[in-house]
């Protein structure tokens, strides 16, 4: 009995550790299998990029489960930004694709429920890094705007926080990049607990009618309209009425 449990301690392990790298490898070549079918025709069939597509070396797993998990991949049709739409894949298929996409080269992984929930995260200082880092294209409480060219930032109202994370995290179309280096995995837990109270069920604004809640534009055109038009309104009543006194 002796020998046999020292044998089992001696070889389990790697048995285990064998089972999970064949487990990794089955995952890797489902996903090389979708690739092929899915997305070979635009990123060529070694992911190394075509004409029609970037190179996907080095992107890593994060980037395909937000690109392809948001349903922007695989794309509908060419233009100046690549539209969210319904998921073509089911979520083990996207496991699939990015398993075989980080094999390809190294890149971030996937965050895990524990670096992107907001649950504890400091929402204040989330709010100050969101009008530093984020406000100039995604407006003060994540409404969206537009950019150049047809190009524009959208709405964050909403998203999941896993596809968050992962945006700032590879920094997909024209967004920039926001590594561990520039933004800790605290601050962007800050920045979706911000978003997630100001885009909530329960979000209150004390100002009145948030008017799209997209800035200093429609607030400029309401006071343009209703005010200017307002003071038109009185001047002309006053001058209808000095006018009716002035009658002999």
């Amino acid at each position: 009995m002796a020998c046999t449990g020292t044998l089992y301690a001696a070889f389990a392990p790697t048995s285990k550790a064998q089972a999970d790298a064949t487990a990794r490898s089955l995952t890797v070549e489902e996903g090389r299998k979708l690739f092929n079918v899915g997305c070979a025709s635009c990123h060529g069939t070694s992911g190394q990029g075509t004409t029609d597509g970037p190179s996907l070396v080095g992107v890593g797993a994060a980037a395909v489960d937000f690109q392809v998990g948001t349903g922007r991949m695989p794309a509908q049709q060419p233009g100046p930004q690549v539209l969210d739409k319904p998921t073509v894949y089911s979520q083990a298929e996207i496991d699939q694709l990015a398993a075989y996409v980080a094999s390809l080269g190294a890149g971030p992984a996937i965050p895990t429920e524990e670096q992107y929930s907001p649950e504890g995260a400091d929402i204040a200082k989330g709010g100050e890094l969101f009008r530093t880092n984020c406000a100039q294209c995604h407006n003060f409480i994540g409404k969206g705007g537009a950019l150049t060219h047809g190009k524009f930032a959208p709405s964050l109202e909403g998203v999941d926080p896993k596809y968050m994370y992962e945006a700032m995290l590879t920094g997909p179309q024209n967004m920039p990049l926001f590594p561990d280096s520039t933004l800790t995995e605290e601050s962007k837990k800050d920045i979706i607990a911000y978003l997630k109270v100001v885009n909530g069920d329960d979000s209150v604004s004390p100002g009145g009618s948030e008017l799209g809640g997209l800035g200093p534009v429609p607030e400029g055109l309401f006071a343009w309209i209703f005010g200017l038009g307002g003071l038109i309104a009185v001047a002309v009543w006053i001058a209808a009425r000095t006018g009716k006194v002035r009658k002999p």
